[in-house]
Formats: structure tokens, C-alpha cells, sequence
């Protein structure tokens, strides 16, 4: 078995972020976990009694988290891995989506995220030690119609991973972002957030969509626990990736992205070249 390490990870009621703190606790790693209420908490932390911790927090209560990390590392010890999970998906057609739902989802997806981080970098960067993993997503890298603030969500957090990933090689830090694809998880069920529909222009574009998307919830291909599985062996290597795609759908669309994006640059290489000077 690899050295114990202390994992901490947001949002591990359900998901992936449930998956990852019961495959680490199977290896024999401690994790400490955010939850959103004392019940949450009471059942993780009878999981694997003195090696799961529970600690109740809403990322998006921004001045919560820097004496949260401050408790952990001085009552639980020094965080080996530290796994940015908590966040959900808004659908809806940008333009019937209100302001107030894209600051939200910044706000959970984003800003919570870099949060945590700030939060415990301090120490890392003392230890000149740690990995840090932020959940994007393959949303993070390509896009589908009805989730344009999430895509956007999940591009800022794997924009600010990739220079994250620069900024700390020089103190052993790494800088991971997961991108899955499509999981078994709650995303596109219950923890979805779906802005109403409005304009009728849309219909012949997003119903179909909204309406698969519901109805391939709990029969997504990807299964968490494996998902957790493939994170740990990312955590044992040695040079780990800037980013790991999980998931075999994520891989194909993926590198379609990559081949249109090739394929357009070639297009428009002689333009694109006539503006230097």
C-alpha cells in the first residue's frame, strides 16, 4: 500500500466527490470533507470512524473558508490532496436564463473553488508539497447547446488550473484538472439547475436536447467508483498531468474539438498571420 495521505474534498455528499472519499478510505487514506448540514456530517463521519471527517461548509461563503482550512490543518494535520469537487450544472438557453443564474454558478464553480485553493496554498507552498485536483469537466474544453454557463464555469476553473499548474511546478505542487465526461452522478438529475423555457424560437433546438438529457440521468456510461479508482492512480504517479479526460465520450468529443480546431486554424492560417507587423 502507498504512505497515507490526508485528502481534502469538497462536496462529498454524492457524486464524485462521494466516490473519490470512499475509494481513498478503501486504501487506507484519511479524508476530511465538506458537507452542507449536521446530517451530512453525522453520516460521513461514521463511514470510516477517526479517518473521515466531516466539516460543514458552503463554498460560496467565501470568508468561511480560509479559517476552515486554518482547523484542518492544525486539528486533522497537513493536507496531502487537495480535490476542488463541489459544484452543479445550470441548463438553460442563455437568453431565457436570468443574470442572477450565471452569477451563481460562477460563484459555486468558480469562485469557491479558487477560494479553497488560496485557502490552503499557504501551506503547500511551505511544505513544498501537495496536489491539487479542481473537477472541471469535458464542458471545460468543448460545448453543447443549453449549458453555456456552466461550459463557462468549467473553462475559467480549467483556465486558472492550467496556469495554476505553471505558477507551482517550481515548489512541487501539482496542478491537476479532471475532466469527466458523462457519469453516473446527480448532475444532470436533481442537482441541475433548469432555467424555464420562454422563447418558442428555441424549441426545435433545445427541446430534444433538455429531453434526452433527462431522461439519460442514472444511465450515463461512466460509473464514479471507477472514476475515483483511475484519480487515485493519478495521485500515485509521479508526473501527473495538467489535465485528465475520464471517460470515453469525453476522449471522442475531445479530439473532435481538436481536429475542427486544427482544421480551422489551417483555414485561416494566412489571415490569421496578416495581422502581425
Amino acid at each position: 500500500m502507498n504512505p497515507s495521505k490526508l485528502f481534502f474534498i469538497t462536496g462529498v455528499s454524492s457524486g464524485f466527490g462521494r466516490a473519490l472519499a470512499e475509494e481513498a478510505l478503501k486504501a487506507g487514506h484519511r479524508v476530511a470533507g465538506t458537507v452542507r448540514n449536521q446530517q451530512a456530517k453525522q453520516e460521513f463521519d461514521a463511514l470510516v470512524p477517526g479517518r473521515s471527517t466531516g466539516w460543514i461548509l458552503d463554498v460560496t461563503d467565501f470568508d468561511a473558508i480560509a479559517p476552515l482550512a486554518d482547523i484542518v490543518e492544525r486539528e486533522t494535520g497537513p493536507v496531502d490532496v487537495l480535490v476542488n469537487n463541489a459544484g452543479y450544472g445550470h441548463e438553460g438557453i442563455m437568453e431565457e436564463s436570468p443574470l442572477s443564474e450565471v452569477l451563481h454558478q460562477f460563484n459555486v464553480n468558480v469562485f469557491g473553488a479558487v477560494a479553497v485553493i488560496k485557502a490552503f496554498l499557504p501551506a503547500f507552498r511551505a511544505r513544498r508539497a501537495g496536489h491539487i485536483l479542481n473537477v472541471t469537466s469535458m464542458g471545460g474544453f468543448i460545448t453543447m447547446p443549453g449549458i453555456s454557463y456552466y461550459c463557462g464555469s468549467k473553462f475559467a476553473l480549467q483556465g486558472i488550473s492550467e496556469t495554476l499548474t505553471k505558477e507551482l511546478k517550481p515548489f512541487n505542487i501539482a496542478v491537476t484538472a479532471i475532466q469527466p465526461g458523462s457519469f453516473r452522478t446527480d448532475w444532470a438529475g436533481r442537482s441541475m439547475v433548469r432555467s424555464p423555457r420562454s422563447i418558442s424560437d428555441y424549441d426545435p433546438l433545445f427541446g430534444p436536447i433538455r429531453e434526452t438529457r433527462e431522461k439519460r440521468s442514472g444511465h450515463q456510461p461512466g460509473s464514479p467508483q471507477k472514476a475515483a479508482r483511475a484519480i487515485l492512480r493519478l495521485i500515485d504517479s509521479p508526473a501527473p498531468p495538467a489535465s485528465l479526460l475520464l471517460g470515453s465520450d469525453a476522449v471522442m468529443y475531445v479530439r473532435e474539438k481538436l481536429q475542427q480546431m486544427s482544421a480551422d486554424i489551417d483555414a485561416w492560417e494566412e489571415i490569421s498571420r496578416s495581422t502581425d507587423g
